[in-house]
C-alpha cells in the first residue's frame, strides 16, 4: 500500500540507527540510507520537542541537492527529564550516570521526523511517557556492560533487557521510544 503510494519517489533515510532502518525494511518501502556528518548542536533555550524538531531539521539542512523525487527522511530523539534533554551518552560513565537519573520516575520520549522534497517541509513529532521502576547499580552496570547503551538517548534502549526489568508502564507509542513513531511517519507519507 505504501510502497505504491511512494513510487514516484526515491525515498532517502538519513540515519545510521538500525532500530530506524528495520522499522523502514518493516514497512516494506524501498529507500536508501545517506549519511552526513551534522553538529548535533542546538540553541540551550530550546525545550522538549522544539529540540527534536530544530535537530532534525538541521540533519536535513545537510543535503543540499535534492532533485525533483528525492524525500528525504531525518529524526532526532531525546529522552526528556526533570527539565533537561539527555541524548546519547559521551562514554560508560555518563551512561551510568542518565540510568541511575532515570531510576525511580518517570520521564519523556520525544521523536521528531523530517519528511523534506525540494520545495516543501514537514516535521512532525510525538512523545511517550516512560516509567522506569528503581533499578540498582549492579543492574545499571550489568545492562551498560553487556549492550550497547551509549548509541541510544538517555542511555537505553526498550527493546533489550533493561526495557524488561525496568519500565513499569508507557502512555504513548513503543515504537516512538524505540526511535520513531512509526505511525506518525505511516501517515504522513500516506498524504503524499
Amino acid at each position: 500500500m505504501l510502497r505504491e503510494k511512494l513510487k514516484n519517489y526515491n525515498l532517502i533515510l538519513a540515519s545510521a540507527s538500525p532500530r530506524r532502518q528495520q522499522f523502514f525494511k518493516d514497512l516494506d518501502i524501498d529507500f536508501t540510507i545517506q549519511l552526513k556528518e551534522v553538529d548535533e548542536i542546538y540553541p540551550q533555550e530550546l525545550k522538549r520537542s522544539e529540540i527534536t524538531d530544530y535537530l532534525a531539521d538541521l540533519k536535513s539542512k545537510a543535503f543540499t541537492n535534492l532533485s525533483e523525487k528525492d524525500l528525504l527522511i531525518t529524526s532526532d530523539t531525546i529522552v526528556w527529564l526533570e527539565n533537561k534533554a539527555l541524548g546519547k551518552p559521551k562514554d560508560a560513565e555518563d551512561a551510568f550516570k542518565m540510568l541511575r537519573a532515570l531510576s525511580g520516575k518517570k520521564h519523556e520520549v520525544i521523536t521528531s521526523i523530517s519528511i523534506k522534497k525540494k520545495r516543501s517541509q514537514k516535521i512532525v513529532n510525538d512523545t511517550t511517557i516512560v516509567s522506569f521502576k528503581e533499578i540498582t547499580d549492579e543492574e545499571i552496570k550489568y545492562y551498560i556492560k553487556n549492550y550497547n547503551a551509549l548509541d541510544k538517548a538517555g542511555a537505553y534502549g526498550i527493546q533489550e533487557w533493561i526495557g524488561f526489568v525496568a519500565i513499569e508502564k508507557i502512555e504513548g507509542s513503543y515504537f516512538n521510544v524505540v526511535g520513531l513513531p512509526v505511525h506518525k511517519l505511516y501517515e504522513e507519507l500516506m498524504k503524499l
